[in-house]
């Protein structure tokens, strides 16, 4: 019996009609604010798609993976991630609440699912926010290098990426400069990543116009230099790059109409960014042999090779500046997810606290920071990278899966966005999102599952006998 009586309250779910009323009232009155509307949601979710997978992993990923055929990398990690948006708009009108895959695993697959979903998103983002950081560091050393400013090696990357090499201490204080502008309150934040994100949609539209002049068809051939399967495995590497939306959709109690805005919001990010990202790749692999071009500032050094050094110039200030805002979705996302997590008595309460004026979760938020921070200046960019994915392809299958499920469990919700074709629309994102995780080396899986066993013990060592819902089922209350 006692083995029954666990196996319930782990499978526990948040019912779905009173998540609202109820998470506006515990935690003890903690709550966020809602100043965002559809085109702040959407040049946040924009902010977070385009950034890092242009400026830096398309030519990493080019490089050295799939030559031309990063291209079909990224149609194919843009598939799956289309697949998993339909379902994340269907959840976000549904359940506009803080913690996006988080809540939405809470609500439909139990109390356990919708943990490691946390769990993850907590690692994942955390490191998305670091490879990022060290993108924007790579434009940094190139335009430091135009100057011919010298510094010391120690300070220019992480170990084992060059002689000398100790740190990246532009990337580690890239991560503490965003956690303090997301401090500075959602209202101030939101209103810099809109101006940055139109600032960045400029950018790459100046490198695909230009750059469409200098094109060479040569350069495509051969288009699968590292085999089809190389294309595969750039797809899994770039795929934490075309769904910055995910994390955008964590700040769904921020909006002010989230029913409304939020499924919108997803889809326009995401279309937006993909026709950008298909335009940009073609001008690079088009510009320069893939085997030329570099690795930290790939748009940079092919302008420089045509003698367009003015161009380069600006790509790399707007390389900067653009990828900016993929830092801010993420961390955004982290510090929402952790905000959740904590408010609903799976983590320490004392996460939940937020600013008194400002209502933003000032703790996690400078915790996060400093995470990030650290592994942002100790671990090479390739290894942060394939960090990102594991967790946030299961977490887009488990809400994929999850959308199949409450459709048949409750056909009756009200739902302001319809995810089409279900099954078969999350049925894709699902095969998509396992399918590419095979690709990933096991290194990756390894040290997911060192995190997974971490976070098992926290769970049954802490957030079981915390949880607000076995504390409402205490006391009587009625569950889903």
């Amino acid at each position: 019996m006692a083995g029954l009586r666990t196996g319930q309250g782990i499978l526990r779910r948040k019912p779905i009609e009173t998540i609202e009323e109820a998470e506006e009232t515990e935690a003890h009155g903690e709550h966020l604010t809602r100043t965002l509307g559809l085109w702040q949601l959407t040049a946040i979710g924009v902010g977070g798609i385009i950034g890092a997978g242009i400026f830096s992993l398309a030519g990493t990923i080019a490089n050295g993976v799939a030559g031309p055929a990063v291209l079909v990398s990224f149609l194919i990690a843009g598939v799956a991630s289309a697949a998993a948006a339909f379902s994340y708009a269907e959840f976000a009108g549904l359940i506009p609440r803080a913690g996006s895959a988080y809540t939405y695993g809470y609500a439909v697959l139990g109390e356990i699912g919708g943990w490691f979903i946390g769990w993850d998103l907590l690692l994942e983002y955390t490191a998305i926010v670091a490879v990022v950081a060290i993108g924007i560091s790579g434009y940094i050393n190139f335009l430091l290098g135009e100057m011919n400013a010298e510094l010391p090696a120690w300070m220019l990357g992480a170990p084992g990426t060059g002689t000398g090499h100790r740190v990246d201490l532009f990337a580690a204080l890239l991560c503490l400069l965003i956690a303090w502008l997301l401090n500075m309150g959602m209202k101030s934040a939101a209103r810099f990543e809109t101006v940055v994100v139109g600032l960045k949609i400029l950018v790459v539209l100046l490198v695909v116009v230009v750059g469409f002049f200098h094109v060479k068809s040569s350069n495509y051939t051969p288009f699968f230099p590292f085999g089809v399967s190389g294309a595969f495995t750039g797809a899994a590497t770039v795929f934490f790059a075309v769904f910055g939306y995910d994390a955008m959709s964590t700040a769904a109690e921020e909006s002010k109409d989230a029913q409304r805005h939020m499924p919108k919001a997803i889809l326009y990010s995401l279309a937006i960014s993909m026709v950008l990202y298909v335009l940009a790749c073609l001008v690079l692999t088009g510009m320069q042999n893939y085997k030329d071009i570099d690795k930290a500032s790939g748009f940079s050094t092919a302008f420089k090779s045509v003698g367009l050094e003015g161009i380069a110039d600006v790509i790399a200030v707007g390389a900067i500046i653009g990828i900016l805002t993929v830092m801010f979705t993420f961390m955004l996302g982290v510090t929402r997810v952790w905000f959740a997590m904590s408010r609903d008595g799976l983590l320490p309460k004392w996460f939940a606290k937020t600013h008194p004026t400002r209502h933003v979760p000032t703790r996690v938020t400078w915790i996060v920071g400093v995470a990030s921070a650290a592994i942002a200046g100790l671990v090479p960019i390739g290894e942060a990278a394939e960090l990102t994915n594991i967790g946030i392809l299961l977490a887009f299958a488990v809400v994929c899966t999850a959308v199949i499920v409450l459709r048949y469990r409750r056909p009756d919700l009200p739902r302001s966005f319809r995810c089409p074709w279900v099954p078969v629309v999350p049925g894709i994102g699902v095969a998509a999102s396992i399918w590419l995780i095979t690709y990933l080396a096991w290194q990756t899986w390894l040290r997911f599952a060192v995190w997974f066993v971490v976070g098992l013990v926290v769970y049954f060592a802490y957030s079981y006998k915390h949880s607000e819902l076995r504390h409402a089922d205490a006391r009587g209350i009625p569950q889903d």
